[in-house]
């Protein structure tokens, strides 16, 4: 994990009353590495580096990489939830029903519609938690 943000990570755990542990570094680390995971994704990456982890320690340390921002999740499926980390672009979801595949998509795209939602319906749309579900242009129809 780089030096600036494992020195980000344990500000914001001190903050609000954490530790930096070896496990929620392992943890977040997993995240980023995978891109996006779900919560068993990220447990057999973190076991593959450190055995004794278990998959408890795992939800609750995304948990709380959530809760300090450092992390967010989506619903790809109907299963777990999958996580990313935020250090990259704020993003949105597209995913082909028929092969899986999974595109990150910036919010400009949908600046529009969000805008539109606000000045008529008053609501603030959370774009970072959007999946739009749908077929790709390379799966036959």
């Amino acid at each position: 994990m780089p030096e600036d943000l494992s020195e980000d990570l344990r500000a914001r755990l001190r903050g609000s009353g954490y530790r930096l542990t070896a496990q929620r570094e392992l943890i977040l680390g997993a995240v980023e590495r995978l891109r996006h995971a779900t919560p068993d994704e990220v447990y057999a990456e973190v076991c593959s580096h450190q055995s004794a982890v278990n998959i408890s320690t795992v939800y609750r340390t995304l948990e709380v990489l959530e809760e300090l921002g450092l992390v967010r999740h989506t619903h790809l499926s109907d299963r777990a939830p999958t996580y990313h980390a935020v250090t990259g672009h704020t993003h949105f979801h597209l995913k082909c029903r028929n092969c899986g595949r999974v595109d990150s998509v910036d919010p400009e795209m949908v600046r529009p519609f969000v805008e539109t939602l606000r000045a008529e319906r008053g609501f603030v749309a959370d774009v970072g938690h959007l999946t739009v579900f749908g077929e790709c242009e390379e799966c036959p129809t």
